[in-house]
């Protein structure tokens, strides 16, 4: 891949979690939901305008745009400041954001207990790759491009984009399954895709994850996907490169593992032996020896299309034994 830069700014993209904050996306949508303000933050761009300027160029009422304006920072969309004017002072306004997803609520099962971890992909703890391979942050490359030695650079913590031809990522979660428990399912959930030269709509790659050392299955990507520029991916990362991968999901139950919902092995819960270690490792690669050797593209909160990284989830309930 010729993962290229320039010095083009990033998207601001804001994501707000109804699980987490619902006062802050009512605050949110309620700022969202009038066609005036619609108009006054398309206006606005990454421009700094004052209210005239807004009120002129949208043909409104200074007092009209003045209220859309408290209402839009009061829902954190766009900031205000003082400037020195040839009478006085007057307020400016600028744009924070130029994206903001919403995340509806999960439905979770009465009797069910959750636990969620986020794994940010620069987070790993081992690797063995091999070129072609790089890494990403959200505003520029680390290290050098297909070298390996650059997976150990300090700043891989920061990562966004990570690929290479075949080999492994690890990782290590905490364990945090209570004690007396039973686990009923172990979740994973990634954007990932395959590694082309550039990007190629048909290249596939079969990639595989293991946790605690056991291989629970492995889903053929069936491309390296560019051609449009994904929603979250920073203006720097040239057009041609890679752009976004597809969510894919894991799930290990007591009786058998699932990609999206389709059975794709007969290994089980208790083979996996969480409850024994005090931590979780979960590693992803491309065997040497696999079928389609087409590599990997694995995508941060903040590259490609969605707005997370390898995200961990296990169900349980108490062991009332």
């Amino acid at each position: 891949m010729d993962k290229g830069e320039s010095s083009k700014k990033s998207k601001r993209v804001l994501v707000i979690d109804v699980n987490k904050s619902t006062s802050e996306a009512e605050q949110m949508i309620k700022g969202l939901a009038s066609e005036q303000r619609l108009h006054i933050l398309q206006f606005l761009g990454d421009q700094v305008c004052s209210i005239s300027d807004i009120a002129s160029a949208l043909e409104m009422p200074a007092s009209t745009v003045t209220l859309h304006i408290n209402t839009l920072e009061e829902a954190g969309l766009i900031k205000t400041e003082l400037t020195p004017a040839n009478r006085g002072l007057q307020k400016v306004c600028s744009r924070i954001f130029d994206r903001v997803i919403i995340e509806l609520p999960r439905p979770v099962e009465e009797h069910d207990r959750l636990i969620e971890i986020s794994m940010p992909i620069g987070n790993f703890v081992d690797c063995q790759v091999t070129p072609t391979c790089g890494i990403a942050s959200e505003s520029g490359i680390i290290g050098l491009l297909d070298e390996p030695k650059s997976f150990y650079e300090p700043d891989r913590v920061n990562a966004q984009l990570i690929w290479f031809r075949h080999g492994y990522i690890e990782y290590r979660y905490p364990n945090r399954l209570p004690p007396k428990t039973i686990l009923d399912s172990f979740q994973l959930s990634m954007e990932i895709c395959s590694e082309a030269p550039l990007h190629h709509k048909d290249w596939p790659s079969d990639i595989t994850i293991w946790v605690n050392g056991i291989e629970i299955g492995t889903w053929t990507s069936p491309a390296d996907f560019g051609g449009q520029r994904g929603s979250l991916t920073p203006d720097w990362w040239e057009n041609w490169n890679t752009q976004y991968g597809l969510l894919k999901v894991w799930q290990v139950t007591p009786q058998q593992t699932f990609i999206d919902g389709v059975k794709i092995s007969d290994v089980t819960l208790p083979e996996l032996n969480i409850s024994q270690y005090p931590f979780i490792t979960v590693r992803i690669g491309v065997k040497k020896t696999a079928q389609h050797v087409g590599g990997i593209n694995l995508f941060g909160d903040r590259f490609g299309n969605y707005p997370q990284n390898i995200l961990l989830r296990c169900n349980f309930h108490p062991d009332e034994d």
